[in-house]
């Protein structure tokens, strides 16, 4: 790990105070297995023997610290009484079996808990921070001398998003408001110290997502600092060599993962740039600048002599999408190409002569590499199977191989070949409507929102998921569920395209 403690410092200072706000738990919720509510009711106390439950909602998706107000009836506790508390995102999460998880993502993310309590009354301030709308409480056992009464519950949720400062969104059209309140919502959990990818798991600085989110930021609740912050923590904490990782640590101490990924290094330019297009922060610009630049010659060796990226097999990390039978050579090459251009923007605003003379002439040796190896007239092909996939033709059009009518052909063409590997998370979703809106498609860049984003909604979703593969709306490829993130920073995207092409 590199560190300079000067880029440490500026992150430290731009740290904020979080915004709390205590929420009390709304009613008293039954559900069905598959999720369907089947009661509620106002809160009020509740007598609890050996083997009951109650479910609460809040309300709604929430981040922060549990509190429960516990007492007791009948004779003086004579045993502790202990609980079991499972946190949910969503009611299917209450039905699922933490024992019988055998995914490869640690069971530690799983929110659930057991606790005794010991003396009662008393309120029991759970010291864990939960991302959750519902709460279930389960008596694994209590004493037959008395029971426990769950008098009140609330939670002192935090986020770094000031409603106050939320930018209109202006539509006579309720879908829309709808998508967008939500995507809102999504955003709002997820600005804590930081720009986290999930309040439930992994609750990192994720540079994939803090590029989506810093978007949707601009457009809502404008926190500029927490977007400068996150900067300079990716360039304060660095890999040997000044590579960006893939995420930072900021707890106990700012520490760079030893997760090195081709793409998320790569997006620290376009962050920089979008962030400074927002802000006009020529300061800021000029001095990231050099980590950014630093990116593309670390990458750069992953290309053979026909100027083509390795395929990957030998390219390590690069994410693109969680579709585990993805090949991500094509789209590597597209994100390369994709990134490049916002570097020439940067050197350009900068007067960066030598890097300006050197990304556009790395920029046509990649371009003509990526049509002369990897087109085969049709599509975009991937690997030494030569994959078809959606995200290898997005790439492509984002990194501006094609001219506007080919790629607009290129991207009605992936949408009736049924063997392509599709995409299967909003974060590949957003890269795919930034596509459409490029070549001029927003008609069909905003059915695509109203479809993919909605059909979360129709399942329920208040806060948009990790992941939704229409085809397969259970799906997790972390072999479980219960791991899922149902409320994820690069699912926000529907605030971001709606505010800033459809507003109005």
């Amino acid at each position: 790990m590199e560190r300079n403690e000067e880029f440490l410092q500026k992150a430290e200072a731009l740290k904020r105070a979080l915004h709390t706000t205590v929420v009390p738990a709304e009613k008293i919720v039954t559900f069905s297995p598959d999720g369907s509510p089947l009661s509620e009711k106002a809160v009020e106390p509740v007598r609890l023997k050996k083997g009951d439950a109650v479910c609460l909602d809040f309300g709604g998706h929430i981040v922060g610290r549990a509190a429960l107000k516990l007492g007791y009836a009948g004779s003086h506790p004579d045993a502790p009484a202990w609980l079991r508390l499972k946190f949910a995102e969503r009611p299917c999460e209450l039905f699922e079996n933490a024992e019988s998880y055998r995914g490869w993502i640690s069971t530690g993310w799983i929110q659930q808990e057991q606790v005794h309590i010991d003396v009662l009354p008393t309120v029991l301030e759970l010291p864990r921070r939960y991302a959750f709308r519902y709460l279930q409480i389960e008596v694994l056992d209590v004493s037959g001398k008395f029971s426990l009464v769950l008098e009140d519950a609330f939670c002192k949720a935090t986020t770094s998003a000031e409603e106050g400062k939320l930018q209109p969104y202006r539509t006579a059209d309720p879908e829309l408001k709808r998508l967008d309140r939500i995507a809102c919502n999504t955003l709002k959990s997820c600005m804590q110290d930081v720009f986290e990818d999930g309040p439930k798991r992994d609750r990192r600085l994720w540079m994939g997502d803090l590029r989506l989110q810093a978007l949707a930021n601009y457009e809502t609740y404008r926190n500029y600092d927490l977007v400068k912050r996150c900067l300079y923590l990716f360039a304060g904490s660095t890999l040997p060599g000044g590579s960006v990782g893939g995420c930072i640590f900021t707890e106990p101490e700012v520490e760079v993962d030893d997760t090195c990924m081709f793409d998320y290094s790569l997006f620290y330019a376009p962050t920089l740039w979008n962030y400074y297009e927002a802000t006009a922060d020529r300061e800021t610009l000029s001095e990231l600048w050099p980590t950014a630049k630093r990116q593309f010659a670390i990458v750069r060796e992953q290309f053979d002599k026909h100027n083509c990226v390795c395929d990957s097999d030998r390219l390590g990390w690069c994410f693109v999408d969680w579709n585990l039978n993805l090949n991500k050579q094509a789209s590597a090459q597209g994100i390369y190409l994709y990134c490049l251009k916002y570097a020439g923007k940067i050197a350009e605003t900068l007067q960066d002569q030598d890097a300006l003379r050197w990304i556009r002439r790395e920029y046509d040796a990649k371009k003509e590499g990526a049509l002369r190896i990897l087109w085969d007239g049709k599509f975009f092909v991937s690997g030494a199977d030569r994959q078809i996939s959606w995200a290898s033709q997005v790439w492509m059009v984002l990194g501006g191989v094609l001219e506007k009518d080919a790629a607009v052909e290129l991207l009605d063409r992936i949408a009736g070949e049924p063997n392509a590997e599709g995409m299967v998370t909003p974060y590949m979703y957003h890269n795919y409507i930034d596509a459409l809106i490029s070549v001029g498609q927003k008609e069909k860049a905003l059915d695509v929102v109203r479809s993919y984003w909605g059909g979360m909604v129709k399942l329920g979703a208040d806060t948009f998921w990790e992941l939704y593969n229409p085809q397969n709306p259970g799906e997790s490829p972390y072999g479980g569920t219960i791991v899922n993130s149902y409320c994820h920073a690069w699912s926000c995207a529907p605030t971001y395209f709606l505010r800033k092409y459809y507003n109005g």
